[in-house]
């Protein structure tokens, strides 16, 4: 393996001005950087990442720890973050808590240890020791999606509540005024946000929310299908369910089929967190879409002005209500994110 010795060599420059070079430093002639670059290309040169971190105290890496791999939306999220970080010299090492808040520390721990640059986080509650006691410490923080109210860091999420009321009055518009939902963790911020949007545009159309059509989930599918049973045996069940993320409303559709009920005719069904194989399902579903590229480029720009000394910055974006055939639309008022 060719060492920055070699290189200086084949370039005929010093070994200074080779790292120089390799470090984008702007006092190198144009004809020696030429030198330099065609010398590492020839020799196949690679920098040792782990003597460079030791020498300038940063690995040009950031840890990412998202709630569930598995759903669909953070999968988006963490290809996004990915993207960008890659785009902004940055490699990313990804944890996934599986909504669980002892394994969300092991991967604080274990990122921390590795020496990473920054963190970018999407708490599964809302007071994890080792997320709290990091921020504390000083680590560059970025939380995406959800965050800990209280802790002092930037947040980067999509405001979801305008589309949870253009929900529900679309809902009323169609005629549905038996509404349930499929609520996330309390303890997540996002979990008790969109209850309490959805709860709050019923009040603006004088619709209650019964204590009986609140479903608590963990944004799991399997939640989401108990939940939706518990809906169906009622004595007066709900007009519509709305799942409050994407894997509930697959558990809800599967307790909905086990049943022999169909969508819409028998049973509505929207969700949070619109994903591409909503438009694939019978019927496609209604979704409320947030913008997961967005938000996870804007993150993790957010999380490099933080390590690089510039003032951070929260961003707020907006979510957007998709129309499809979940809810018993009209033919002529259906629209497609295809």
């Amino acid at each position: 393996m060719a060492s920055i010795k070699d290189v200086a060599a084949e370039a005929g420059v010093s070994v200074a001005t080779v790292s120089r070079v390799l470090n984008s430093h702007p006092s190198v002639s144009p004809d020696a950087r030429a030198r330099v670059l065609a010398a590492v290309d020839a020799l196949g040169y690679r920098p040792n990442a782990v003597a460079r971190s030791l020498r300038t105290d940063q690995t040009r890496t950031l840890g990412l720890i998202i709630s569930d791999v598995l759903n669909p939306y953070f999968t988006a999220l963490a290809r996004a973050v990915e993207e960008e970080a890659r785009a902004l010299g940055y490699s990313v090492i990804i944890g996934n808590a599986d909504e669980r808040p002892e394994l969300q520390d092991h991967h604080v721990r274990t990122l921390l240890d590795r020496r990473i640059d920054g963190l970018l986080v999407s708490p599964t509650d809302g007071g994890s020791p080792q997320i709290l006691d990091a921020a504390r410490g000083g680590t560059p923080m970025v939380f995406v999606d959800r965050w800990i109210p209280g802790v002092d860091v930037p947040v980067v999420r999509a405001d979801g509540c305008p589309a949870v009321r253009d929900l529900v009055a679309h809902l009323h518009r169609l005629g549905h005024r038996r509404l349930a939902i499929i609520a996330g963790p309390a303890a997540t911020t996002t979990g008790s946000e969109r209850v309490e949007a959805f709860r709050d545009a019923l009040g603006e159309h004088g619709l209650p929310l019964p204590d009986a059509y609140i479903g608590q989930g963990d944004f799991q599918a399997d939640s989401g299908r108990r939940a939706t049973e518990r809906f169906l045996a009622l004595p007066e069940p709900p007009d519509v369910v709305f799942a409050a993320d994407n894997l509930m409303a697959l558990g809800a559709l599967d307790a909905i089929r086990a049943r022999g009920l169909r969508v819409p005719q028998d049973i509505a069904l929207a969700a949070f967190d619109d994903i591409p194989w909503f438009v694939h399902t019978d019927p496609p579903i209604t979704a409320i879409a947030q913008p997961t590229g967005d938000l996870g480029r804007a993150a993790v720009r957010a999380l490099v002005d933080v390590i690089e000394g510039r003032p951070p910055q929260s961003v707020t974006l907006s979510a957007r209500l998709v129309v499809r055939r979940s809810c018993g639309e009209p033919a002529s008022n259906r629209r497609s994110n295809l």
